[in-house]
């Protein structure tokens, strides 16, 4: 595999998770307009607790980044919906095309493709990478971020499709999709991106033991057609616990 398009591919997603944390900020020190309002600070645990996720995902940065002034805050009425059905996960292995992959030490599974190129974690850039042995701009990334153990489910973000236009802004992006699943008792935010630099990325974000987990798969636009299936086979399978 190119060593220039290993690192080429890290410093996108760096920049990329980068680009994930500034959408979620609203701060005086950096002016992000945010879609989901604000309330002061004082007044609201939940705005509090979101504080404590965001904190912990900047210092997955190095500390980079200093929250300082108001978090954005959930209304009432994204408060108080729910997802009462759950979604099956996807176990299909598609004639071969996947196969099950467990990260025993972490605790999470996959169904990941088969006879790509595997490579073990990077820091700050991903845990897991699958990538296609012809073209490098085909892969699949798994990344984990600690939070506190109070924070049990993404909606701490706000909502799905709120998230998902904020994000498309951040990345010069068109949304195609922003959705959201029950799958064993853990919430799943699901956004499908047609990037303007030519990439079509699906992005999955979850939280679960202590951790946000953010699963992406990326291809050039004109192969998505080809790479729709398989990748939406592989975000479907995704959990974040061993059964």
């Amino acid at each position: 595999v190119n060593s220039n398009s290993n690192s080429n591919s890290t410093t996108e997603f760096i920049m990329f998770r980068l680009s994930l944390l500034i959408s979620l900020l609203s701060s005086s020190s950096f002016v992000v307009v945010s879609s989901f309002g604000v309330v002061p600070s004082s007044t609201s645990s939940s705005s509090s607790s979101r504080r404590q996720v965001l904190e912990q995902v900047s210092a997955a940065f190095g500390g980079a980044l200093v929250l300082t002034g108001q978090i954005p805050s959930l209304s009432s009425a994204q408060a108080a919906t729910t997802i009462d059905e759950e979604t099956p996960r996807v176990l299909t292995r598609m004639g071969g095309l996947l196969e099950k992959y467990q990260d025993t030490n972490r605790g999470w599974t996959i169904m990941a493709p088969s006879g790509w190129n595997k490579f073990e974690g990077e820091v700050g850039a991903y845990d897991v990478k699958w990538q296609d042995l012809v073209d490098p701009k085909d892969n699949i990334k798994v990344s984990s971020t600690p939070v506190k153990s109070t924070t049990t489910s993404i909606d701490i973000l706000g909502d799905v499709q709120q998230l998902g236009e904020n994000l498309a802004s951040k990345r010069n992006a068109k949304l195609i999709i922003a959705t959201e699943r029950l799958t064993e008792g853990i919430l799943f935010y699901f956004f499908d991106f047609q990037i303007n630099d030519g990439t079509h990325q699906l992005l999955q974000l979850c939280v679960n033991k202590g951790r946000i987990w953010s699963l992406d798969t990326n291809t050039i636009e004109k192969r998505w057609g080809k790479r729709k299936e398989l990748y939406y086979n592989v975000v479907g399978s995704f959990m974040p616990k061993l059964n």
